[in-house]
């Protein structure tokens, strides 16, 4: 595990959706990115048939987090609650000025200079959840990938081990790199089992995916991320491709919020992260070098 905070620098007494008070134990470096949350704004309606219907989350709430947590860049990316209205997430991403990047999410219809505009205000990349119904089908991967690929974009996908075990086909022709978030929505039980893992497994090595090491306790049995099982998948990707895993907290959290499960210590997300990366070495790939190659962040020009 990478070496302790000597020295903390002022935490937040309270960071909203956040368990726990104190900082990792983890010495946290320079630039590290927070690679997948979410902001929520109940002045904007919602998607028909949106399922997660959080409070309002700001980016302000989050800056908080981030004071305790020492990333400094973040990645912002819309959520179902609001289909394919990205307002929220651009809002915030215009605080977040260089140390932000975003990931909309789109029908298909929209104009070369809508999305021109959405990669000027550092959009880098689409989202298509399958997992929730809002919006999105199989159908789109193709479309949507073929739009955004001459804007250098990437697709993120969020869909269920059983759909993404179909479509080995077509990922691997699609000609935009892919982005799984939540450890691929694979369960710690399906890690060397299941064709979904193998498939993600494949496609990392190939130098065509990226996995998140986000969410952990949504595919965790015990619903957390301290769940001793995460380790194996967890080391399975850092195995098979160092280079294309990244990290992110999920906040706000909305489960949690919605009470589906107990709010996640972000703090200790990030020393699970540590355990899992063993080394300092991996563990600043993963929060400033991965992010960095993805999402086209300014070279670190400092390492604590």
């Amino acid at each position: 595990m990478p070496a302790s905070q000597s020295v903390h620098s002022h935490v937040p007494a309270g960071v909203p959706y956040s368990a726990g008070s104190q900082p990792p134990a983890a010495l946290v470096p320079h630039d590290a990115c927070d690679c997948h949350l979410h902001v929520y704004d109940s002045r904007f309606p919602t998607a028909p048939g949106a399922r997660l219907l959080p409070p309002d989350a700001s980016i302000f709430d989050y800056r908080l987090l981030q004071q305790r947590i020492g990333t400094r860049r973040a990645v912002l990316v819309t959520p179902s609650t609001y289909g394919t209205d990205n307002r929220v997430m651009l809002q915030a991403l215009a605080v977040l000025g260089a140390e932000g990047r975003g990931v909309a999410v789109i029908g298909g219809s929209e104009s070369d200079a809508q999305l021109e505009e959405f990669h000027a205000q550092g959009v880098r990349g689409v989202r298509l959840n399958l997992s929730l119904g809002v919006t999105g089908s199989v159908q789109m991967l193709a479309p949507i990938a073929h739009r955004i690929a001459e804007l250098g974009w990437h697709l993120q996908l969020l869909m269920s081990p059983e759909v993404l075990a179909t479509l080995g086909d077509t990922l691997h022709r699609l000609p935009v790199p892919l982005v799984f978030d939540h450890f691929g929505r694979i369960a710690p039980a399906q890690a060397g089992s299941h064709a979904a893992h193998a498939l993600v497994l494949a496609l990392l090595r190939e130098g065509r995916a990226w996995v998140k090491l986000s969410g952990g306790y949504l595919v965790s049995a015990q619903a957390s991320t301290d769940d001793p099982a995460l380790a194996p998948l967890a080391r399975s990707y850092l195995d098979a491709a160092p280079d294309r895993v990244i990290w992110g907290s999920d906040w706000p959290h909305a489960t949690a919020s919605a009470g589906l499960q107990p709010m996640p210590d972000d703090a200790n997300q990030i020393d699970r992260l540590a355990d899992w990366s063993a080394d300092e070495g991996l563990f600043h790939r993963v929060l400033v070098d991965n992010p960095r190659a993805l999402y086209g962040f300014a070279a670190s020009t400092t390492r604590h």
